[in-house]
């Protein structure tokens, strides 16, 4: 007969004996192995976005760059009601204004966060320009563009930096400066 010793987080359980074929028939313990076998312990590897100061984001896939406002910047401006996007082939600098967005509240001029050839702009919003206030980060992204110049994201802020934009008042330093 096998004798078998677990110890599971920081709980100790009692030495279980085994029988032919009923290896782990303590139903505590039976519970407990067959739930860590789902546990990964791995880092999940997540997509990220990349900030910058006027509020516009963007994700990287390969060499292609979806752009879109942040959810901070949606709800500065209210519900959107217009977007002007940039035509597809249209080449951009980093920071070069490209479009427009209006809202009821406001008008704000789309600022291109990295160098590219816009590739594809999302036709959704001609039709329903909301989609920028209801899913900023998914149905509401605005353009993508082919990336000229992939190292420019190193200037960008990560998730966790354009968080910390937010806490500190810096945006709107940036705000006034501009008006």
């Amino acid at each position: 007969m096998a004798r078998l010793f677990t110890r599971i987080s920081k709980y100790t359980f009692e030495t279980v004996t085994s029988r032919k074929g009923q290896l782990f028939t303590n139903p505590i313990l039976t519970s407990c192995l067959s739930t860590s076998r789902y546990i990964s312990t791995t880092q999940r590897l997540r997509t990220e976005r990349w900030y910058t100061d006027t509020h516009e984001w963007v994700k990287i896939d390969g060499n292609v760059g979806t752009i879109g406002i942040s959810n901070h910047a949606q709800d500065a401006l209210g519900d959107v009601v217009y977007a002007q996007l940039p035509d597809v082939g249209t080449v951009f600098k980093k920071e070069e204004e490209c479009g427009a967005l209006e809202s009821v509240k406001a008008a704000s001029v789309l600022i291109n966060p990295i160098s590219g050839t816009v590739t594809e702009k999302n036709e959704a919003l001609e039709s329903k320009p909301g989609l920028i206030n209801s899913s900023c980060y998914n149905e509401g992204w605005l353009y993508k563009v082919q990336l000229s110049n992939p190292e420019e994201i190193k200037s960008l802020m990560n998730e966790k930096a354009y968080e910390q934009f937010l806490k500190s008042g810096a945006q709107e330093n940036q705000n006034n400066e501009n008006h």
